[in-house]
This record gives C-alpha cells, structure tokens and sequence, in this order.
C-alpha cells in the first residue's frame, strides 16, 4: 500500500459519513467517475467505498502470471489522462499504478473509505436519500452512510469466487486445481506438467506467460476461440516518440485510430462474418506454419459471437510452434490422480491444472439494493441509455462495453452522470428517475444475443433486460453514445425529475416537460 492510499484508509474514522455522491468501487471506473466529478462539479461532496486496501479493482485482485488488458490501452485508459508509452496490452500492475496516480492527480485519493465492503442500499423517495451499509470484513463492524446520489461502480463479477465447474473425478486428482481468481502466490509450477482449462482471454494470457517455467503445458480447450495477435508496441506512437511528438497528442491520434478499429473490426464480424472469419484464419495459419492444426482455432461460430481474444506479437503461437505448449480439443470424462483423461480415450498428464472457466456474473457487487422498502430485482429492469435503470432513483451503474475497451463506455457514463447532476442543480430538483413502460421492455439481456460467451448465457439471471426501442436499447457502439451521452437532450420524457416533498407527500413533483 502506497502513503497516499494508507493516509486515505486512515481517514475512515474521519468526518461525517453523508455525502452529496457516494461511488462503490474504486477501480478503473469507480476512480474515473469520482475524476469526472471532481473536473466537472468540484463544489459537490463525494466518497468512494472501496472493499479491498487498495485501488485498482480488477488490476488489484488479479495475480496469476501474465495478468494484462485484453483491450488497447488508448481506449482503455481515461479520455482525460493520457497513457504513457507505446505498449498496445499493458500488464496488471501497470495498469493498477495508472489508476492510483489518476486518483492522486485528482485528488480522489483522500476520498476514498477503504475496507468497506457495500453489502445494501437503500433508497428512501421521502428524504431523497440513499442509506448504504457497509461492512469491514476484518472486524465484522458495519458503518452507514447517506448520500444524494450513488455511483456503482464494482464490474460486472463477483470478486469472491470465479466460475469453477466441478470435474468428475477431481478428489483423486493428485496435485492443486487453482482458479485464476484466487491464485496462490506460492504455487510452483516450475518443472511440471501444467494443463490450462479454457480458450478465452485468461486462458491465452496464462499459457505463454507459464511456458518457460513449466516442463509443458497444455491447453485444454471444449471449442476454439477466435485469436487475433497485434503488435506489443504501437509501431506509429514508437515513430512519432522518436519525433518527439507530445504524449498527449500521440494518445489523442491512437485513441482516435483504435476506437474506429475496434469499430471497423466488430461492424465487419456482424455485417459480412464469412469474410471476417477467412481474415482472421488466415492470420492465424501464418502464425502457426503448418505447426499446430488449424483446426484448434476453427470455431464453429461467427466472429464476434463470443469476444475476440488478442495476443502480444502472437505469443501464444510462438510457444505452440516451439514445443513448449500445445493444444488439444476434447472434453473431460474424469480426472485421475496423475491428470485428465478425456472423452477421446486420451490422457493429459498433468502435475498442476489451471481451470481458467471464467467469472460469475453480478450486479452491485452483490448488495441488496431496495427501493423504498422493496428490493430490486435487476433482471426485471431496463436501462436508459445505457446508464440508468429504471424505477431506481438517483443511481447509475456503470456496465462498459462488451465489444470494446470498458472504459470506453464509463468515461461516456461518468460524463452522462456529471451532466444529469447539473441539469438538477440548475433547475432545483434532488431526484431524478428513469421511468419505462411495458412495452419498452424486451426479454433479451442488455448484453445482448450477439455473445454467446458462457459467462453471459450464466449472466442472465441478473443482467438488467434490453429495451425493445430507444432510449432503452443498450448500443454497445461508442459513436452512437457518444452522441446521447455527451450532446442528448437531458429532459427527456422518459425521466422524471422531483424535488424531495418538505411539507407533504405530493409537494415539489414536477415532470421533465417543465424542467
């Protein structure tokens, strides 16, 4: 723990605990939304409830060997503070000190209550107010706090436990199965036989970062995962540092060049993926010259069904072709004490297995919310642009991007927020709420039908539903909100905007059309 982090942990006992907005979570949304609101609207009192010692959130939980972005940093980093260097994919740490000296800059960092985990929140209509509950999980000790507004920011995961299927067989199994999320800093895998679970993001990550220390290891794959390797340093920002062009201006033009790449790639996956697939093999069958069999990255899906996962100058490949790992397509019939043995007949032996299965989806980081007195099932709601759900006063949760680089959508969100909290100060009011009718609601997840990932099909018991027309559809196209989030009418219909009632329960309701 940094002195500065330290210094705002000490400052829980500090002060009153009621605050104009209250944020939960400080990783890199949590701490970009609280940056937003200290540019924006400097004069409002704020707080960030933060569960763990330290910033960062994903980049802070996160240990197992090779942890990195799965998106490019100059789409991942805040649009108001650009990213350092000409590294495309930036590691963990990295990316965690990126955050902390965001915060430092902006002086969130005396913000920030550490060590409380948000286990309910409550939002009364009478007194305008949200009452949050937290717990500290080393003494057991609950604080309440108040607040006008909330900010959730805790991701879209349950930090306690990552998805872990149970394996027939897997009490005889004679060596550790680790999960990614809870990486044991002590295990050594140094001289042994590794196999790795899974072909999404983390699964490409750990093999090549494990596969000079390993003996051999091996992924283990049910299906294949499109995999596009890109290079680990941006060759143009490299050229224009050399030109000794500004930082600033060299995050601007990649900023600009990778959010219509992402774009450009995704819109060609959904409009010709016959194409999109020929594209993307061809580039993987240059990576593995005749090496590995093509096959192992075939999936039977079209580009862009499940995410797209990239690899730093393809070093997944590069350790495929040397021998140092290999690939295999199959599905476990049972564990045994020495390794795996699947339903082809095949054995995979194995001293340490790794089951990189992926992540339980949740909302809130698992708090109780409730609307005067009744609880809210996220399932049932909908989310106005993307940013707020209806019947629930007062909050937004940040949810980014599925398609593109998280940030992306959080920065848009936060600056959404930041705007809504100033149309209510300049017209009186202290409430706002996103109201839907029947028929804007639609039975598919806000993530949509277009990934079929395992972790959103397992998601949809508490993803907010998708709106059948807008503002209720959910876009997961950064130009397209852009435009809604920074330059959109906010006075809509669609909101309703109150003042808390002082002397009745029907004084100060006004509707959007006179705000």
């Amino acid at each position: 723990m940094t002195v500065s982090e330290r210094d705002a942990a000490g400052g829980r006992a500090m002060g009153d605990n009621h605050f104009d907005v209250l944020i939960i979570g400080a990783g890199v949304s949590g701490i970009g939304a609280a940056c937003h609101l200290a540019r924006e609207l400097p004069d409002l009192d704020y707080a960030v409830l933060e569960r763990r010692d330290r910033v960062g959130g994903t980049w802070d939980l996160f240990r197992y060997p090779g942890i990195r972005s799965d998106s490019d940093m100059y789409t991942f980093g805040y649009h108001f503070r650009p990213w350092r260097g000409t590294k495309v994919l930036a590691d963990g740490a990295s990316i965690r000190e990126y955050v902390r000296e965001t915060a430092d800059e902006y002086g969130v960092t005396p913000r920030i209550r550490f060590g409380h985990r948000v286990a309910h929140a409550g939002f009364s209509t009478a007194t305008g107010l949200w009452t949050v509950r937290s717990i500290d999980e080393t003494t057991g000790a609950t604080t309440e706090f108040t607040s006008r507004f909330l900010i959730g920011c805790t991701g879209y995961y349950d930090y306690d436990r990552g998805y872990r299927p149970a394996f027939p067989g897997e009490d005889t199994f004679a060596g550790p199965i680790v999960h990614p999320q809870q990486w044991p800093a002590d295990l050594d895998y140094a001289g042994k036989r590794v196999v790795v679970i899974g072909s999404g993001a983390t699964a490409v990550t750990l093999v090549p970062a494990m596969a000079d220390r390993a003996a051999h290891i091996t992924m283990l794959q049910r299906s294949p995962t499109y995999i596009l390797p890109i290079p680990a340093e941006d060759p143009v920002a490299a050229v224009l540092e050399r030109l000794r062009v500004p930082a600033p201006v060299i995050y601007k033009l990649g900023r600009v060049r990778n959010i219509a790449l992402q774009r450009g790639v995704f819109q060609l996956s959904r409009s010709r993926p016959e194409l999109a697939r020929r594209l993307l093999l061809g580039v993987v069958r240059t990576q593995l010259r005749g090496k590995v069999d093509l096959a192992h990255f075939s999936p039977a899906y079209d580009p862009w069904d499940e995410r797209l996962c990239v690899v730093p100058n393809g070093d997944l490949f590069r350790v495929l072709r040397r021998g140092q790992a290999s690939v295999v397509t199959d599905t476990i019939e049972t564990f045994t004490p020495n390794g795996i043995r699947l339903a082809s007949g095949a054995e995979l032996p194995a001293d340490v297995v790794v089951s990189a299965t992926g992540l339980i989806v949740q909302i809130a980081g698992g708090a109780e919310l409730e609307v005067d007195g009744r609880p809210v099932a996220t399932r049932d709601r909908v989310i106005y642009k993307g940013v707020l759900m209806d019947g629930v006063p007062n909050a937004m949760f940040v949810l980014g991007y599925t398609n593109a680089s998280w940030t992306l959508k959080a920065d848009l969100a936060a600056e959404y927020f930041c705007r809504l909290l100033a149309h209510l100060r300049r017209h009186g009011y202290d409430q706002v709420v996103a109201r839907a009718e029947d028929a804007d609601r639609d039975t598919e997840s806000a993530f949509g039908t277009a990934l079929r990932s395992g972790y959103v099909r397992r998601a949809d018991g508490v993803i907010p539903r998708q709106g059948t027309r807008a503002p209720w559809t959910v876009l997961n196209n950064f130009y397209l909100d852009a435009v809604r989030l920074r330059y959109g009418r906010v006075d809509d219909e669609h909101l309703e905007f109150r003042r808390t009632a002082t002397g009745s329960d029907t004084a100060g309701r006004d509707s959007a059309a006179v705000a």
